[in-house]
This record gives structure tokens, sequence and C-alpha cells, in this order.
């Protein structure tokens, strides 16, 4: 019965709702997505009928967390509506899905990181925020962490039953230059979930929004991430911790910067986040996921991994950047991380791109034994 709702699903996505999706400009696309996921959170029932079928495709264990598969959609997806005041996302808590997707990504796409979510609430940035080149299987973002704030989140994340595997990131404030500041305000965002008793899989730490200027000389972001993670591990306590980086940084930085992590009890590292740039035919500065982040995010990984050798470290890799199918599956995975995360790939092939990416590395892997 599971099988053939799949099945079912697959073929309502393929004659429907992909062909309405890409004839939309893609912030359109984005807000009908939400608003389809939130419809399937309020009906369980619909929910399921595209739900992964129970049987893990390939459990893997990275960064102190076992997982269904080695797939995992990234964080910017399910991270909820943006609001001006603490005040205003509270009071909207009660009586709306501030957080669209809680219940139907988890069960279509298998492991979830929720957020990035800030200390405090943000509306993001206004005007155009997303943009997509087909050919080049690339997205870009501006979204600017629009998000209902950690207090928020936990609160309405506290009174779901989520299933599944699911961590939860928490972002820097981006105007706070000050890393003790900055510290206070991660430690203190990962409190609120922790108190309202949310306790995710794990924790990431996303340090690359405001940190994503080349600094080879490793001096501000180490001292961040320093200060970050000594605050954030110990405030998450039993939960593992994982960092999230940029990938234009310099190579004495990832250097630095895996040494802070394996120093501070961090258990995974995530290379990368988006790659700065410009939208083509524009002025607009924004971050750049899919193919055109692929080379670089796997370069980022192959560096981190000959450190973490080298040194003996623990700390586990995350690739994320550009993976579409088994092949880039199967790249980050001999490159040395352990799993990788998707965002592109759900707009490019749909809410079962997770499992199909697995099951096609799985294919790879059988292949090459026959």
């Amino acid at each position: 019965m599971a099988a053939a709702s799949r099945r079912l699903a697959r073929a309502l996505y393929s004659a429907v709702a992909k062909p309405l999706l890409f004839a939309a400009y893609p912030d359109d696309a984005h807000k009908l997505t939400l608003r389809a996921a939130g419809l399937m959170d309020r009906l369980p029932w619909l929910a399921r009928v595209f739900a992964q079928e129970e049987q893990p495709l390939r459990p893997t264990t990275v960064g102190g967390v076992t997982l269904p598969q080695p797939v995992i959609v990234a964080a910017g997806l399910v991270k909820g509506q943006g609001f001006e005041t603490e005040d205003a996302a509270l009071s909207a808590v009660g009586r709306s899905n501030v957080i669209p997707g809680w219940r139907s990504i988890p069960l279509m796409c298998g492991p979830v990181e929720f957020g990035s979510f800030t200390l405090a609430p943000r509306v993001g940035n206004a005007g155009t925020v997303l943009w997509r080149d087909v050919n080049g299987l690339t997205t870009m973002n501006r979204v600017g962490l629009k998000n209902p704030g950690s207090a928020a989140a936990a609160e309405f994340l506290s009174r779901q039953p989520i299933d599944g595997t699911f961590g939860i990131s928490v972002a820097t404030t981006p105007e706070v230059d000050d890393p003790t500041v900055q510290a206070a305000h991660v430690a203190q965002a990962i409190g609120r979930f922790i108190e309202e008793g949310v306790r995710p899989d794990w924790f990431t730490v996303n340090l690359s929004c405001p940190n994503t200027e080349q600094d080879p000389t490793a001096t501000q972001t180490t001292a961040l991430a320093s200060a970050v993670c000594a605050a954030t591990v110990e405030r998450a306590g039993t939960v593992p911790v994982w960092v999230k980086v940029s990938p234009d940084l310099g190579d004495t930085q990832y250097d630095s910067l895996l040494e802070v992590f394996e120093d501070n009890g961090v258990r995974a590292v995530v290379a990368t986040n988006t790659l700065p740039g410009i939208v083509p035919s524009t002025d607009i500065r924004a971050g750049a996921g899919g193919k055109r982040l692929y080379e670089r995010a796997l370069s980022v990984v192959l560096r981190l991994y000959a450190v973490r050798e080298r040194r003996s470290y623990s700390v586990d890799i995350v690739g994320c950047g550009g993976v579409m199918n088994g092949v880039d599956l199967r790249a980050y995975l001999d490159a040395g991380a352990l799993a990788v995360q998707v965002w592109s790939a759900l707009v490019f092939r749909g809410p079962f791109a997770p499992e199909d990416i697995t099951r096609e590395y799985l294919e790879i892997l059988k292949e090459g034994q026959s």
C-alpha cells in the first residue's frame, strides 16, 4: 500500500505540481511549495501518501547521529515565516502554522535540518530573493535569514509530534561583530529549544552567513568560532553540535576552524553554505547553490578530510553543494564526507530527490560489485 501511494504521489508531482512550479517565477514557486507543505502538515493522511517507505535506505552514522539515509534536506526550506518582533511571532504560534513543512517534509524527504533560526525574528530581504538556472542546475538566493526567531520556533515545535530524524540550525546575528555577544546569542537561541523540550537529533551552528569574506589569515572567523562553539556545545548538552562553514575561505582558515571544532567537542562540520556571487544579468549579490557550488564545496570537503586524517581529529564531515544524483553523492563520500545535505536537488528533481539520490548511489555500488 505504501509503495502504491508513493508511486501515485510521484505521478501527481510529475504531471501536475512540477509543470506548475516551473511555470512560475522562483519566488512564487517557493511560496506555492510552502503552502502545499503547510496543507499537508494539517492533513497527516495526505502527508503520509507522499511518505517514504519505513525501511531505511542505507543507515549512516555521522556527527553522533544515526540517519536512515546519507542525504539530508539542508536548512533553508523548513524555517518558517518572518516577523518584525518576538511578540508578533509568539502571538502567531497559537493561531497559524509558523513553520510550514514541519510534518510533511520529514515524511516525504527523510532527515531534515530545520532553520536557520536566529535569536530574534527576522523578516528577511524585500523584493526578489530567489533565482534558478534550469540548464545549469543552479539556484541563487538572498532570503536574508527570514525566520520567526528562536522563541517562537521553539514554542511552535514543542507542540508538534515530529516524526523522523531532524536537526535544528541556529545562525549567528549578522549585525553583531563581537564574538562574545555572538556566542551568547547562539547559546540563548539553543537554550530556548532545550527549555521548551525540543530535542533535535543535532544542532547546527551556521557561522557562514555573516562570515563569507575571504580571510586566509584566520582571524575574525576563527575567534568567532572559538567563542560560539564553546558556548554552543555547553548549552546543547547531550545533543550533538555541527557547524556549517562558507565555501570561500582560505586553506589555513579551514585548518584552524577544524582545530577549533575538535578542541570544543563539535561533532561534524557541514561544508559548505552557498557561494557568494552576482545574479546573472543583474548587480544583485546572492548566494549560489547547486552545480555552481559543486566543485568548490567538494574541494573544501577534500581539504577538511585531509586535515582530519593527518591530525587524527574526530570531527565528521557532511558535504553540501550541488548533489543532484547518485554520482554526485558518491563523489562526496569518496572525498571523505559521511553524508550530504541537499536543497537545489529538491528544486530540480522534486521532493523525492533524497530517496532517489540514495537509491542511485546504491545502484552504482551494486554495479561495481557485479
